[in-house]
């Protein structure tokens, strides 16, 4: 399969401004399943310097400096993909983890290994009012697999997903009793439910190619989960399934605000309006 991205982000100010240092993470993070056939990177005003660099979990991002004001940010980035076919469920889970965690009194998953690397990634209490949801889950699957796409499936089911133009992230308690929320909402909440059984989970944007979501979700959210003999494993709330090759991450960080597209600041007595646009193209289906 052969698919054409453009993505433009347009930052505009009431008052010229001085642009920070921003940390621009559009940079398709290496998954094996897909391959960049084509890349252009534009940044106006031109940076009076850029780099590429990357952060302490492993994701590569384009950092940029100004100097001189500036009413506007413009960023753009084409990209052509060919994917191939991905199986998420293409694991063998580890037998052990998994009958620990799912035999447990408390319902609570526990890593063999539980270094500092692994601290941002959990929690050591459960939060938010998912007990009772999860635990009716529970009764209704057969193993932690099945747990997990049955989570997922309900909170497609349960939560209207929205497109928020805000750029904030619910609370998860709320985005809970609201039953809808966009889809860093949703991930985010998925998120905080799984680390409350001692899973790991971590955030990602990025681009999906999924005629199930509606225009404008192009740019996307989901999660992951660290299952030991499968490694990190995707989940879309959203659209209740596991990821598979249509989606490809920008950037995943345990904190979500870490993995957002553009991040800087700028300096000046102004307000700021973003206006994305996200394009897909399918140019070659493929076998």
């Amino acid at each position: 399969m052969l698919i054409q991205v453009s993505h433009q982000s347009r930052y505009e100010y009431n008052s010229e401004v001085f642009l920070g240092i921003h940390k621009l993470y559009l940079i398709p993070q290496y998954r094996p399943y897909f391959r960049i056939e084509f890349q252009k990177f534009q940044v106006c005003p031109q940076p009076d310097g850029d780099n590429f660099r990357q952060d302490l979990a492993g994701n590569w991002y384009k950092q940029c400096w100004f100097t001189g004001q500036t009413a506007s940010l413009h960023i753009s980035g084409d990209w052509i993909f060919k994917l191939q076919n991905f199986n998420p469920f293409g694991f063998i889970l580890d037998r052990e983890f998994e009958e620990r965690g799912w035999n447990h009194a408390d319902f609570q998953f526990d890593y063999e290994e539980k270094t500092a690397f692994l601290i941002p990634f959990i929690s050591d209490k459960r939060t938010g009012p998912f007990d009772e949801f999860l635990l009716k889950i529970k009764h209704r699957s057969e193993g932690l697999v099945d747990f997990l796409v049955n989570v997922t499936k309900t909170i497609s089911e349960g939560w209207k997903h929205i497109h928020r133009i805000e750029q904030n992230i619910w609370a998860s308690d709320y985005t809970f009793s609201q039953e809808r929320g966009s889809c860093r909402d949703l991930a985010v909440m998925q998120m905080e439910m799984l680390r409350g059984l001692g899973l790991a989970t971590r955030f990602v944007s990025g681009y999906a190619f999924n005629p199930d979501l509606a225009e404008g979700h192009e740019l996307h959210a989901w999660l992951e989960v660290f299952l030991p003999g499968a490694g990190w494993v995707g989940m879309d709330p959203s659209v209740g399934l596991f990821t598979d090759h249509r989606y490809i991450p920008l950037a995943s960080h345990p904190d979500p605000a870490r993995a957002m597209p553009v991040q800087g600041t700028f300096l000046g007595d102004s307000d700021s309006a973003l206006k994305t646009h996200v394009e897909m193209k399918l140019l070659h289906q493929g076998k």
